[in-house]
C-alpha cells in the first residue's frame, strides 16, 4: 500500500472514531509498527492529527473530510450564492473560465447567463446548469468520483492541457496559515493545481466556515491565488490576509 493510500486510511478512521490504536493499524494495514509511527509523525507535523500513547487522534474537529455533492449543497447556501454573484461580476465577454466541481462553484453558474463566454469544467452536476443558462461548454474526461460528482484522474489531468484559462474558479475545503489550501482527496487536489497553473486569474471560492480547517491533500500556497469568501476581513487570521488577497461580498 502507498503511504498516501495508508495515511487517507488512518485519517478515515479518526474521523469515524476520533481515535486510532497503533496495534489495530499494524494489523489492519498489514505494516510495521515503525511504518504507522512515520505516518502518525507525517500526519502530525502537517496538523492533522495528534499523537497520543499508543496511538493518535483528531485535532478538536479542525479536519474536513469528504461529504456528498448533496450534504454539501444544503450548507451556506445563502452565503454561497452571495460569493457566486460576485464571481459572476468578475467575468467579461471573451474570458475562458475553469469552473471546478465545488458545490459552491455551482453557485457560480446563474450568474454567467448572458456572457459570450467558454467554459470548462469537471463538474457532472454543473453541466445541465451550465446548458440551461446558454453557455458553451466543455467537460473533461477521466473517472467520476462518485461522492463528488468530480472528473479526476490522469485521463482529466491529460485532457486540461490542451487549454489555457483566463480565470478559474476553485473550491477548497479547508484554508489555513499553515497549511495553504486543501481538500480531501489526492486526486481532486491534483486536478485543481493543474487548472491554477493554467489559468492567468485564480479565484479560490469558500465560505467562512472553512477558515481554519485542515484537509489531506494540499491545492496551493495562499499567495498563488485570490479567495472569495463570504468571510469578513478582520475576522480572518491575519497570516492568511497578509499572504493573499480577500474579497469579502455581502
Amino acid at each position: 500500500m502507498l503511504t498516501e493510500e495508508r495515511q487517507a486510511y488512518i485519517l478515515d478512521r479518526i474521523n469515524k472514531f476520533n481515535t486510532v490504536k497503533l496495534k489495530d493499524l499494524v494489523i489492519e494495514l498489514g505494516a510495521s509498527e515503525s511504518t504507522i509511527r512515520r505516518d502518525f509523525d507525517d500526519l502530525e507535523d502537517k496538523g492533522l492529527i495528534k499523537r497520543v500513547h499508543g496511538g493518535a487522534m483528531s485535532i478538536d474537529g479542525a479536519f474536513t473530510f469528504d461529504n456528498t455533492i448533496i450534504e454539501r449543497s444544503e450548507r451556506a447556501l445563502s452565503e454561497k450564492i452571495a460569493i457566486g454573484r460576485c464571481c459572476g461580476d468578475l467575468v467579461k465577454d471573451g474570458d475562458f473560465i475553469y469552473i471546478d466541481a465545488g458545490t459552491t462553484c455551482y453557485e457560480i453558474i446563474p450568474f454567467l447567463r448572458g456572457k459570450d463566454i467558454v467554459v470548462v469544467t469537471n463538474g457532472i452536476h454543473n453541466i445541465d446548469r451550465l446548458l440551461d443558462n446558454n453557455i458553451k461548454t466543455y467537460i473533461l474526461g477521466g473517472y467520476v468520483k462518485p461522492m463528488t460528482k468530480a472528473l479526476i484522474g490522469e485521463e482529466a489531468i491529460l485532457e486540461m492541457g490542451k487549454y489555457r484559462f483566463t480565470k478559474a474558479f476553485i473550491g477548497a475545503n479547508g484554508i489555513s496559515a499553515n497549511s495553504s489550501i486543501t481538500t480531501p482527496d489526492i486526486s481532486e487536489a491534483n486536478i485543481k493545481a493543474e487548472a491554477i497553473r493554467r489559468s492567468k486569474d485564480v479565484y479560490v471560492v469558500i465560505d467562512s466556515s472553512k477558515f481554519g480547517k485542515v484537509s489531506f491533500a494540499k491545492i496551493c500556497d495562499l499567495d498563488e491565488v485570490s479567495i472569495i469568501t463570504d468571510a469578513k476581513k478582520e475576522g480572518i487570521d491575519k497570516r492568511i490576509v497578509e499572504n493573499t488577497r480577500i474579497i469579502s461580498v455581502e
